[in-house]
């Protein structure tokens, strides 16, 4: 199959995986405790995956395929779900652009390397002239949208709106950038996982279960806050629902990130995924604050947009 064919897939798993976020931020707000609003969201995540597998549980994986499986493909969704915790535990603290610039550049520049030297299985592409140019232009584009939402907190935080934390943010910066590694990690295991498991839907279940087991303990050791009946009361229908709109990104990566390769996948999954918060924070969608839409944010939309040009057309 031409792989240009499964772009637009791509793309409106990008576009769902940013909404997927601002959905499950209201999912937070509603169930208060961040370990029980994540434990929620994944859960639904693997009672979906599991009555789909239920309902087509063919084909099935044979001992030889399990066989040569590696013992690191189950842990691809354990690997991805890095960022989300980095999300709960350090967004609030660094600011969304920073954090989300440096977790998208740690994750496209490992993306081209993966693609590079043929990791995880994956088929080698290597890095050319316009791959290169291409990770360069995607990292100058998401430095400008972090630059510009960097610049509007700090507005925010002189005006009252954010306490100080007493922490030099800058100290953080190596475990959000090892969480984008570890999120460009996890596509290829997950790629690797359906490879071995066969069954599509079976390969998602598995690679979601250790996340919903270690979200469950953490809730376990962490049982409050909890939520008041007026808090859940006031969470919109829809807030529960964001974790699995953002599984239709990890459901693409096992399914075609072998097929395009991972700096194509990862390149317009993130894409879709920055044009789409822009698009929700110009227009305040899904309850968020309304961050208009500036030159520097449209500057790096447009580089990133001719970064993954360059990336999956050359």
């Amino acid at each position: 199959m031409n792989p240009i064919l499964l772009y637009p897939f791509i793309l409106v798993a990008g576009a769902l995986q940013a909404a997927g976020n601002s959905m499950n931020a209201r999912l937070r707000v509603g169930l208060v405790n961040p370990w029980l609003a994540a434990t929620v969201s994944f859960v639904l995540i693997v009672f979906v995956f599991t009555t789909v597998f239920f309902m087509m549980p063919v084909p099935l994986p044979t001992l030889e395929t399990l066989g040569r499986m590696p013992w690191w493909a189950p842990l691809g969704g354990a690997a991805g779900a890095v960022a989300v915790f980095g999300g709960l535990a350090f967004v609030d603290k660094v600011g969304a652009g920073p954090f989300n610039g440096l977790l998208i550049t740690a994750n496209i520049l490992t993306s081209l390397a993966i693609d590079h030297f043929g990791w995880f299985g994956m088929a080698p592409h290597a890095a050319g002239w316009a791959r290169i140019l291409g990770g360069t232009l995607m990292v100058g584009g998401i430095v400008l949208i972090a630059k510009s939402t960097a610049q509007s907190e700090d507005g925010e935080a002189k005006n009252g709106a954010k306490a100080g934390h007493g922490l030099n943010p800058a100290l953080l910066y190596p475990f959000i950038l090892v969480a984008g590694v570890l999120q460009s990690v996890g596509v290829s295991m997950n790629a690797v996982l359906r490879g071995s498991v066969v069954n599509p839907w079976l390969a998602a279940m598995v690679s979601f279960l250790p996340v919903v087991f270690v979200f469950a303990t953490m809730l376990a050791v962490r049982p409050t806050p909890l939520p008041k009946s007026e808090d859940v009361a006031a969470m919109p229908w829809w807030a529960p629902l964001g974790g699995i709109a953002g599984a239709v990104a990890v459901f693409g990566g096992l399914l075609f990130v072998d097929t395009v390769g991972s700096g194509p996948f990862n390149g317009l999954l993130i894409t879709a995924n920055l044009l789409t918060s822009l698009a929700i924070d110009h227009f305040g969608w899904f309850g968020m604050s309304v961050h208009k839409a500036g030159k520097e944010r449209m500057g790096g939309a447009g580089l990133m947009v001719a970064g993954i040009v360059l990336i999956a057309a050359l």
